[in-house]
């Protein structure tokens, strides 16, 4: 029974799959996969692998549910409809192209993306009420009642079914209420006391026609529930110049429907998409105008138009306008008669912008609203809340109530600005107030009542005590939109910093070029550097000229230091100044915590001047200051100087107080002898080490009488003595040696008698001797300054650190010598004793340049004669030094140019004995 059963499903099995062989995807009926479950496992794959059936929709136990699951009957298409390659290589290259016009895509093309894999008949709907039914259709009628029955009736070709019992029932025309109405009414009066239930089974296929500029067109079979819709789907859509407006329905050749698939996108009305019949043809015509919509839409897109449409009706189809739109100025681009682009304007607030009716071809922009505010006030720097805020009737006093709760604690009380514009044209003007006594004080002049559009600036006291790294961040973000910075030079860095030096004309240069023809280190920049310091100064300035308005550095501004906050103020300034008002800035230098340029603010004067730049600093004069202003005539412009009696004007004595204008420049002198605290550190054998506080103009020996004097260690003939000038200038000699170096080898490179040098090896070498640290040693001789002369003392400066060894008992010999060493010292031993002592001098060593570095740091060079030997006395600390023999040549290199020079000795005796 087995073996018989296996056959007939095998055999069902192969007829399945011969008779579905058109088609990709084969789907089992429920009859079959419960016989194939019947089968053993490895009869199961067997048949699986030879027949090409998914194991997964025939496997699994009875007691599990079939999973059921929809086949792919969609691929991506190769070419998509809305970007073609050739016009995608077109465009890469056609800068006058506008971008806008690139991004658009046709709307309702991405329905139909895919291409179609198989058709997937629909075989588990519902079936509509006014279904008209036709042959091949199966009726399912059951019986119960006095007799129970159930029977599954195909209509015939003639348009009846064959119910037994009843005989033949004309079906022909009627649609299925109908047909249940009419088979209800026969069976109740030919059988009596029977009930029946009419369903529908399943339903036949049609043949129907796919024509025009259909992505796939042919002849398709499809269910008879299909519509127009679904006939789009199984020919794969419309192709590049398919109409998706104009979908037409013919039958035995006349036009029955049209349908607008915008309807069913747009509106989701699919009332026009009607059933179709047997021999039906779907025909596509080819696209009608189109017109492209961009800008502050919804929904920007190419859109397909058909006649009489207005500017309403495609803004419509976009969606409508986005909140930021401003449709009372958007225009339109169409072609007019001449060939040649024309620009419409239309109001699409208005019935005749609305009204303005689409023609194919054109470019419709709706334009965004300015992101400008119309009566905002803006605040930033150091409050607790910069940013945008409501104007109305109000003073300062109202836009910050409270010091302590609007006010960071790091703001400058003394000093604010309000930045206001004066006409049309952008033009400003700055006022000054005094941020603390403008909140305590409400009654008073400082609180100044605040209109439209002001800019309102709190700035901190002290700018080196903010936490710059959201700023620095935010610089690393916009700078990263621009150009990828390479490597890692800047991680570490203030971005902001350092963009805003680069345009800070006032600050001082941080790389100095040269000194004296010598390039100092970090002078010489390399091209990366360079460009990665340009692309940062670009961005910070655009991020500055910017400042009011752009949200993410208002929220940052409280980290911003006083010269970032006042560029933009200081460059709007300078711009609108003319030749008939000058330009309203002033500058402030000398002895002030924050020197540099500010606004004029109106009727300022010199105290306002010095409560912007923060007050004085310790050590300024206060007797009277100096005013430059330039005095300029029609005929000639010169230079004056002013002086204030800066005394006077601080205590509040207004004759002096003189009123500033434009390009004025106070300079706050340096009290007269006045020097900032100045140390010397005292390491090592004195009696009180440590680090003393010195006078201008203070010796050596005072300070040491000051430390005490030296202890009974002390070895003063070893003491070390640092200075950081000297160390400054040692490097400088070392630059100015590598750049000699540099220009020998060079000159060397163009000699035709010079022999080739490794260029990678000199610059290592070069690269080597750059990086030598200086250590500015200078010499001194402590025994000399004990016994009082005078020469030999030493005026101190800042930072100097003198070290005053414990007594040394050792002399060191080094370099090209057989056994460098430390040697005790020894009493009366000499130079030639201790370089014996060592094993002598080593074959490439230069015995005629031997040379010690005395324990102060002197260097001796030992001179001898016939007679007696001099300066070659050694003393403890000593280091004697045998340097290398640069000039050393082997014997084997001696003879070969020996036996060179016998040779062409003898050719040239030769050729003269010829003559």
């Amino acid at each position: 029974m087995l073996h018989k059963t296996k056959n007939t499903l095998i055999a069902g099995l192969s007829a399945f799959i011969i008779l579905t062989t058109q088609v990709h995807a084969v789907t089992p009926t429920p009859q079959m996969i419960e016989q194939f479950k019947q089968l053993p496992q490895a009869e199961q794959e067997r048949l699986a692998r030879q027949y090409g059936i998914d194991p997964s929709m025939l496997s699994g136990s009875a007691n599990s549910s079939v999973n059921v699951t929809n086949p792919n009957v969609v691929e991506p298409r190769q070419n998509q409809l809305n970007e073609q390659p050739e016009t995608v290589k077109k465009n890469e290259f056609d800068f006058k192209q506008d971008s806008d016009t690139e991004e658009l895509k046709r709307f309702g093309y991405e329905m139909f993306e895919g291409e179609p894999t198989t058709f997937a008949p629909v075989t588990d709907v519902p079936v509509p009420s006014d279904y008209m039914v036709g042959p091949g259709d199966v009726i399912k009628v059951q019986l119960y009642g006095k007799e129970s029955n159930e029977y599954s009736l195909t209509i015939n070709r003639d348009g009846t079914i064959q119910i037994p019992d009843l005989g033949p029932v004309s079906v022909v025309g009627l649609n299925f209420s109908d047909l249940r109405q009419e088979l209800t009414k026969r069976i109740k009066q030919q059988m009596i006391g029977i009930e029946s239930n009419i369903s529908m089974g399943e339903l036949r296929s049609i043949r129907i026609f796919i024509a025009g500029d259909a992505y796939k067109p042919g002849s398709y079979t499809v269910s008879s529930l299909s519509t127009i819709t679904q006939a789009l789907f199984v020919a794969g859509g419309v192709n590049e110049i398919g109409s998706l407006r104009n979908v037409q329905v013919k039958r035995k050749g006349k036009l029955v429907g049209s349908f607008d698939l915008y309807d069913l996108l747009l509106r989701g009305d699919a009332s026009g998409d009607i059933n179709l019949r047997s021999g039906d043809v779907v025909f596509i015509p080819s696209i009608g105008g189109l017109v492209s919509v961009a800008g502050e839409v919804r929904r920007p897109a190419i859109y397909e138009l058909k006649k009489n449409e207005t500017i309403a009706n495609v803004i419509n189809m976009a969606a409508g306008l986005k909140q930021g739109a401003y449709p009372k100025n958007s225009s339109i681009e169409r072609y007019n008669d001449n060939g040649l682009k024309t620009i419409v304007n239309v109001d699409l607030t208005s019935n005749k912008g609305n009204n303005t009716l689409a023609k194919a071809g054109d470019y419709i922009r709706v334009k965004s609203a300015s992101n400008q505010y119309e009566d905002a006030i803006t605040v930033l720097g150091a409050v607790v809340r910069p940013g945008k805020y409501q104007w109305k009737q109000q003073r300062i006093s109202d836009l910050l109530p409270s010091i302590w709760g609007d006010l960071l604690l790091s703001a400058d009380l003394d000093y604010g600005l309000i930045i206001r514009e004066i006409n049309n044209h952008g033009d400003i003007e700055t006022l000054q107030f005094a941020p603390g006594e403008a909140i305590t004080s409400p009654r008073s002049i400082q609180n100044l009542a605040l209109q439209p559009r002001d800019k309102v600036v709190i700035f901190n006291y002290n700018d080196d005590t903010q936490n710059r790294f959201e700023l620095n961040a935010l610089v690393r973000k916009r700078v990263s939109k621009v150009e990828s910075l390479k490597g890692d030079s800047l991680l570490d860095a203030d971005l902001f910093k350092a963009g805003f030096e680069t345009l800070d004309n006032t600050v001082t240069k941080k790389y100095t070029n040269q000194i004296a023809g010598v390039a100092l280190a970090g002078a010489a920049l390399n091209k990366d550097q360079l460009a990665e310091e340009t692309l940062v100064g670009d961005e910070v300035a655009k991020m500055l000229s910017n400042l009011f308005e752009d949200r993410d550095l208002i929220k940052l501004s409280y980290v911003m230091s006083r010269k970032e906050l006042l560029y933009p103020i200081v460059s709007k300034l300078t711009q609108q100044g003319s030749a008939q008002q000058g330009i309203k800035i002033v500058a402030i230098a000398g002895k002030v915590r924050h020197p540099g340029i500010y606004p004029l603010t109106n009727f300022a004067k010199v105290t306002d001047l010095l409560k912007a730049a923060g007050g004085l600093l310790e050590g300024a004069y206060t007797e009277r200051a100096e005013l430059t202003r330039t005095h300029t005539t029609s005929a000639i412009s010169d230079i004056i100087h002013k002086q204030i009696n800066l005394h006077a004007v601080i205590n509040g004595n207004q004759q002096d107080n003189i009123e500033l204008e434009g390009r004025d420049m106070v300079t706050i002198l340096t009290t007269p002898e006045w020097q900032e605290r100045k140390v010397i550190e005292i390491k090592g054998e004195v009696k009180f080490p440590g680090t003393y506080n010195i006078r201008r103009g203070e010796q050596l020996s005072d300070v040491i009488a000051r430390a005490g004097g030296y202890t009974e260690y002390a070895y003063p003939q070893a003491a070390v003595f640092v200075r950081e000038s000297v160390r400054m200038q040692e490097e400088l000699e070392i630059k100015k040696l590598a750049d000699q170096l540099r220009r020998d080898l060079a000159t060397r490179g163009v000699s035709t008698d010079s022999k080739a040098t490794n260029y990678s090896e000199t610059q290592l070498m070069l690269a080597d001797l750059e990086n030598i640290k200086a250590v500015g040693r200078l010499v001194v001789d402590l025994n000399a300054i004990k016994l009082g002369i005078a020469e030999a003392d030493l005026q101190l400066e800042d930072n100097d650190v003198l070290y005053v060894p414990t007594i040394k008992q050792t002399v060191a010999v080094m370099g090209e010598v057989q056994h460098p060493s430390t040697q005790r010292y020894k009493q009366g031993l000499t130079l030639d004793d201790y370089l014996l002592m060592s094993g002598g001098p080593r074959e490439r060593g230069d015995e005629d340049r031997v040379y010690v570095i005395k324990a102060d740091g002197s260097v001796m060079m030992p001179t001898t004669n016939i007679w007696f030997n001099t300066d070659s006395q050694i003393s403890a600390g000593d280091t004697v030094i045998v340097p290398l023999d640069t000039e050393y040549k082997d014997n084997l290199t001696l003879w070969s140019q020996v036996t060179q020079i016998i040779y062409n000795t003898a050719v040239a005796f030769a050729a003269v004995s010829g003559i």
